[in-house]
């Protein structure tokens, strides 16, 4: 209790110094009096008697120390105390501040908002039950390690495997969703009855599916997603039981799926319905996705070996379809985050270089203010200062400098974070829902307070490794001694020119890392596709089922569509295809060559419906053979294209053209007709894959695209194109449309790379700044240092141009030792960062010779002006400053 009420009046004391400091005043004032008089009582006169009162009292001012000490806690007194004197510091040098604060708030800036999409991608698990059990399937084929599973495998998988405790299957698509309004293509997903079960996901309300609900004749059910729950149905409870009409069908809502659940394969579907399979499919059709969770005790190594026996089986028991199949099995989170997490490492890789130039911008800051300040540190000292006192008072206005930096800093990266979450384009948002709560978080600030206490202890150590040079001796009145001088000159250039080669070789590495991701984007956007996109336009159309129930009727409904568009005399050409070129790939069959031996795994490619002129509307050129024509409909034998790659791949030293192949052994054989050059039709990142075209009349689909070569341009287009099919039939719907060359600009893979090469530019033009700046803080501080040698070099006879190259010379030194290790270091960086390059290498010398020009170039600026400072010195006024 004792130790209470002294801890609770010290803690008082701290917010009545003043009123403290004013009793202590008046009490010893008194006691001082009353000694001095009964001294001159005793015969001594005043003077003499003060001097003896003030001896016995012991001095005043460690007598109002130790009373400061025994009526407050002293740490947090001292810390007061320092933080003011911090404080009046950075106010009598706003131009140190200012620098110091901006600089490491821009450091901070970067790291943070990198580390925001880094913490949201790679770090916060899936919003599962123990996501990492999670796994991803795939069938593997000599093609690729991913590709979709039949219905039949996934059976097959399910019912044999004896590695996962659950196995499910998925499938994104679109509904037309019957409202009182009319019918509205609404994203939607459908999946296996187990399938929220195996990742661990309840409704919210009612109930998930029951097994048996995914089977062919079994009644149709849909869980709602809770977004769909509130802005479709207001979030009323009595929506469990209604029934609501997805295309031809009517499905009874049984339950709404949680706030914060997402899948991010499908998208963001806000239906979701069973599979409704039969088992008497065709093994053959592939079209499926799977996911699986791993039994307790399990590895993905034992599972993977599991799953790829199985699939041998299969293939031996159904050679036709399965032959040479295999299988794949991934982490789910790594099948969700893609191509993200090379990129994000790479991004904040850049912002940590950024961050690490700024710091060592500061450290050298303060390293020259702790030399102005050695008259003050040794003054300090000469009046009883320990060296723990010195250091309590560097590291709080350490810890002031930070917090003012780190301040900014975040809040800065609350605005960069939206910003460039803004910039993501919206397709490519909706297939990464975990960005949608991107923002400050434990992680993130847990991130930013250890960056801050790393920086705080960098700028703490600097001056604290600074105070045991400071000599008494440098205490002259005009300044420190020469001595002193030489001190600082030694450290200056064991230290600070060293740090400042460290930034010149992180400013390099950041150059030629943003070189090379910009000549990989320029590659990238000019790699060859097969089209030429300029006044290229399309827009998607689903034509209800509804109202088109047969091909038939879906094939009319193209040729009436394109004999409309035709005739508009804004359109050069018109085509019509289901999928478009640079896309996500996928639409993929597998087929026979007639006359090859049927043993062996049936061979995989990528298939696309079209119709007559989607060759011409794309400019696309025909190497052998002929295109379609009107003439190739579902009454004629059934015809194929194929693309320079599988006719590479598939018929090499042969020609193609008359020769048949089989998608399956229900159909009839396929006559190859013509070859076209190869069009990109997966993304622009990828190899091109070999590829066939069939006449869209012979297997229509009711979702197309309408494809318009203009003479117009795009953005007029569009609007034209629109009302064109709404006149046609008001029932079509299609989007908003989109011209080829934006569809490139915005593709995912065109997107990464720009947005990767763009930040790590903006770091590496800001870490080239940062390192000119610290350059010629080096040399000016030399040259202030040096300014007696000039004058006597000078005064002995040397001429400007020699002063030039000396200085020169330093800095050359400091550039050439930068470069070099920037270079080697650039290297092993650009190793790491490969898998982000599109048609460089790694080691690509013309990037590194000219980021060396550039950098030896900005190096040679910045070391100008201090050498002119050193050859203007006048001989007589630094001598006369000694």
């Amino acid at each position: 209790m004792r130790y209470l009420r002294v801890l609770l009046y010290r803690g008082i004391g701290l917010f009545r110094h003043a009123k403290a400091h004013r009793e202590l005043e008046a009490e010893l004032e008194s006691h001082i009096r009353m000694d001095v008089e009964d001294k001159m009582r005793a015969g001594m006169s005043e003077p003499e008697a003060r001097r003896h009162a003030m001896v016995r009292l012991g001095g005043m001012e460690q007598t109002r120390q130790a009373y400061r000490e025994r009526g407050t806690v002293p740490l947090i007194e001292n810390l007061l105390s320092d933080l003011r004197f911090a404080a009046r510091q950075l106010y009598r040098n706003p131009g140190f501040a200012a620098t110091a604060v901006f600089t490491l708030a821009l450091g901070i800036c970067a790291s943070v908002a990198i580390f925001a999409f880094m913490d949201a991608t790679l770090l916060r698990p899936l919003p599962y039950p123990d996501p990492t059990r999670l796994v991803s399937l795939f069938e593997s084929t000599p093609s690729g390690p991913r590709f979709h599973l039949s219905y039949l495998d996934y059976l097959d998988w399910k019912r044999l495997n004896t590695v996962f405790s659950g196995l499910e299957a998925y499938d994104d698509t679109k509904f037309l969703l019957h409202t009182p309004g009319g019918m509205e293509p609404v994203d939607s997903a459908t999946v296996s009855a187990g399938f929220f079960r195996t990742l661990g996901v309840a409704p919210v309300m009612g109930r998930d599916f029951r097994d048996g609900e995914d089977t062919a004749n079994a009644p149709w059910t849909v869980l709602l997603s809770y977004s769909a729950w509130q802005q479709r149905f207001g979030g009323r409870r009595d929506v469990l039981g209604q029934t609501i009409t997805l295309g031809t069908r009517n499905a009874t809502i049984v339950g709404v799926l949680p706030q914060q659940f997402h899948f991010a394969p499908v998208g963001p579907a806000e239906f979701w319905t069973a599979l409704h399979r039969s088992p008497k499919e065709d093994r053959g059709e592939h079209g499926l996705s799977a996911i699986a969770r791993l039994k307790d005790g399990i590895s993905l190594e034992s599972a993977s070996a599991d799953m790829e026996t199985l699939a041998g089986q299969l293939a031996k028991q159904y050679p036709d379809a399965d032959g040479g199949r295999g299988a794949t099995v991934l982490p789910l989170a790594e099948v969700i985050i893609g191509n993200l997490r090379p990129i994000l490492l790479t991004l904040l890789a850049g912002a940590a270089l950024l961050l690490l130039i700024a710091c060592i911008n500061i450290a050298s800051l303060l390293l020259v203010r702790t030399e102005v300040r050695s008259r003050e540190v040794a003054v300090r000292s000469a009046l009883g200062a320990s060296r723990f006192r010195l250091a309590e008072q560097f590291v709080t206005e350490a810890l002031l400098l930070v917090v003012l930096g780190s301040s900014a800093g975040v809040g800065a990266a609350l605005i960069a974070i939206r910003l460039l979450r803004e910039l993501i384009p919206p397709t490519m948002m909706s297939g990464m829902p975990f960005l949608k709560d991107l923002g400050l978080n434990g992680h993130t600030v847990g991130f930013a307070c250890a960056i801050s206490l790393a920086a705080a202890l960098l700028f703490s150590i600097v001056p604290i490794v600074r105070v045991p040079m400071v000599r008494i001796s440098g205490m002259g009145t005009s300044g420190p001694s020469a001595s002193g001088r030489t001190v600082a000159s030694t450290l200056w250039r064991r230290l600070g020119a060293n740090l400042v080669v460290v930034e010149l070789a992180t400013a390099m590495v950041l150059l030629v890392s943003a070189g090379l991701l910009a000549k990989s984007l320029y590659r990238l956007l000019n790699t060859e596709i097969g089209i030429q996109p300029e006044h290229l336009i399309a827009m998607r159309v689903l034509a209800p089922s509804s109202a088109y129930p047969k091909d038939e009727q879906i094939a009319a409904l193209g040729r009436r569509i394109l004999e409309q568009v035709q005739q508009q005399p804004w359109v050069l050409s018109s085509s019509i295809s289901h999928a478009l070129p640079i896309g996500p790939g996928g639409g993929n069959t597998t087929f026979k060559i007639i006359g090859e031996p049927t043993i062996g795994a049936p061979h995989e490619v990528n298939q696309r419906q079209v119709s007559p002129g989607y060759f011409t509307t794309l400019k696309a050129r025909l190497l052998r053979g002929r295109f379609f024509t009107t003439r190739d409909d579902a009454s004629k034998l059934p015809v194929t294209i194929i693309n320079r790659t599988m006719a590479r791949m598939f018929f090499p030293g042969e020609d193609p053209i008359g020769k048949h192949i089989r998608f399956d052994a229900s159909e009839p054989p396929i006559e190859i007709v013509g070859i076209v050059n190869d069009v990109k039709e997966g993304p622009l990142d990828q190899t091109t894959r070999p590829a066939l075209y069939t006449p869209f009349d012979q297997g229509p689909d009711n979702h197309f695209y309408v494809m318009v070569r203009t003479s117009q341009s795009e953005a007029s287009a569009v609007p034209m194109l629109q009302a064109l099919i709404h006149e046609i039939d008001h029932n079509l719907f299609f989007s908003e449309g989109e011209s080829m060359a934006e569809r490139i600009q915005q593709s995912p893979s065109a997107y990464l790379h720009r947005s990767s090469a763009s930040l790590v530019s903006g770091f590496a033009l800001l870490a080239l700044l940062l390192g000119a700046v610290g350059l010629y803080g080096v040399l000016s501080y030399s040259v202030s240092q040096r300014t007696r040698e000039i004058g006597v070099r000078m005064a002995l006879g040397a001429q400007r141009g020699s002063v030039y190259r000396m200085i020169l010379r330093e800095a050359g030194w400091l550039t050439a030792a930068g470069i070099l290790a920037g270079m080697v270091c650039a290297a092993g960086c650009a190793m790491l960062m490969r898998s982000l390059l599109f048609g460089v290498t790694a080691v690509d010398l013309p990037t590194m010779i000219a980021v060396a020009v550039l950098l030896s170039i900005c190096a040679f600026f910045a070391s100008y002006l201090p050498a002119r400072r050193a050859a203007s010195v006048n001989p007589m006024e630094a001598l006369r400053a000694e």
